[in-house]
């Protein structure tokens, strides 16, 4: 059953709060009221609100004031005033202050009705978007990236002092080290969190579509391009681009994101407009880009475009230390997420996994102890599941 959404009323008539209670009065919303801007605050405090709807004139604290404290203490609610004095004066600074709307007496009722329910779904939208934000941070926190060895506190380490800096990283790690949980931590722990984060993997795209998803193309631009599309550097503006396998990314592409990177623009394809850019680029790859620059197949201009600052991620088996903390922290976190009473992992099954060698590295771990998971009926992982 869904929560009934909280609206306040603040009107210093009681028979004006009771008429318009009763004109909003349906099964989704509790209404409450007072008639005083002080009462109100007093009752914000106590008390969150979807949606306060206040006179603009009232005695001590006016309809202004009572906006200004509510923005101030919970932004994501809406305020609509309301006043029987109207001037362009009053209603710009209300605005200007962050009311959601201004309207004057008498007003229609059928109007302000919509305007109620938009303010309702703007707030529940702007609230629903922050508690995903926070979800996304939570998850991709640093200390989700489990291991107390060395050579991961050097990673974690590097990490930390990249977060406050919009440097060019290229993360280096055989597949399943866990390259892109690296550069989303990087990214919603940087300046750069509120704004998209979108990754492609450039050995999975066909190369001739790889330019278009890219950069976007033009109507016309080649065959079946029958709409124009914005690429990924246009959508990730002011946010974090994740190149994953930029050793497969085709000779020309790489030229033109060479471009990109030392001029901040592009062109679509099939189009000379230029396009402004701000995005941080954050590649990976398993390959040896120095072996392949060595042999002609990337870019040494390219090369040291993206290399500014290293990330090395270790394979699975040279931080044997981390496998007993990687388990248990796979196993709770699959428990949780398959809505089932946590499963120990026994110390057999601990030795045998630190014994061995993990070529798919961390994924691989995770796989087997989800299958493990959902396969077994008993409370503890041993070394024959």
């Amino acid at each position: 059953m869904s929560q009934k959404s909280q609206i306040l009323l603040v009107d210093d008539e009681p028979e004006s709060c009771k008429a318009l209670s009763l004109l909003l009065g349906q099964p989704d919303y509790q209404v409450e009221s007072c008639h005083s801007g002080e009462q109100a605050l007093e009752i914000i405090k106590k008390q969150p609100f979807d949606l306060i709807i206040s006179d603009l004139v009232l005695p001590g604290i006016s309809g202004i004031d009572v906006l200004k404290q509510v923005k101030e203490d919970s932004p994501d609610t809406c305020v609509i005033l309301i006043t029987g004095k109207a001037s362009t004066e009053t209603a710009v600074e209300a605005m200007r202050e962050g009311a959601l709307d201004y309207v004057t007496k008498p007003f229609n009722i059928e109007r302000l009705k919509i305007q109620v329910v938009k303010a309702l779904e703007k707030t529940h939208l702007v609230r629903e978007n922050n508690y995903l934000r926070q979800q996304l941070h939570g998850r991709y926190r640093f200390d989700n990236i489990i291991g107390t060895s060395q050579v991961m506190q050097r990673v974690f380490s590097r990490m930390e002092k990249v977060t406050g800096t919009d440097s060019t990283i290229l993360i280096l790690g055989a597949s399943g080290t866990g390259k892109e949980l690296v550069a989303r931590a990087i990214h919603y722990n940087s300046q750069r969190k509120n704004k998209p984060f979108i990754a492609i993997n450039c050995g999975a795209i066909p190369s001739e579509l790889l330019e278009s998803e890219l950069f976007g193309h033009v109507k016309g631009a080649f065959t079946n391009a029958y709409t124009e599309k914005a690429g990924k550097f246009e959508v990730a503006h002011g946010g974090t681009i994740f190149l994953d396998e930029i050793g497969n990314m085709p000779q020309q592409l790489q030229v033109k994101l060479l471009r990109v990177l030392q001029e901040h623009e592009f062109e679509r394809v099939g189009s000379s407009q230029k396009i402004q850019t701000n995005i941080r680029l954050i590649s990976a790859t398993n390959a040896n880009l120095q072996e392949q620059v060595k042999s002609g197949q990337f870019r040494e201009d390219l090369y040291y475009r993206l290399n500014v600052i290293p990330i090395h991620l270790p394979p699975l088996k040279e931080r044997r230390g981390d496998i007993p903390q990687l388990a248990r922290f796979f196993g709770e976190k699959i428990c949780k997420e398959m809505n089932r009473p946590q499963i120990s992992i026994g110390a057999d099954a601990i030795k045998a996994m630190e014994a061995y060698d993990w070529p798919g590295n961390v994924r691989e771990m995770e796989n087997i102890i989800e299958r493990t998971i959902a396969l077994t009926d008993s409370p503890m992982i041993k070394c024959a599941d």
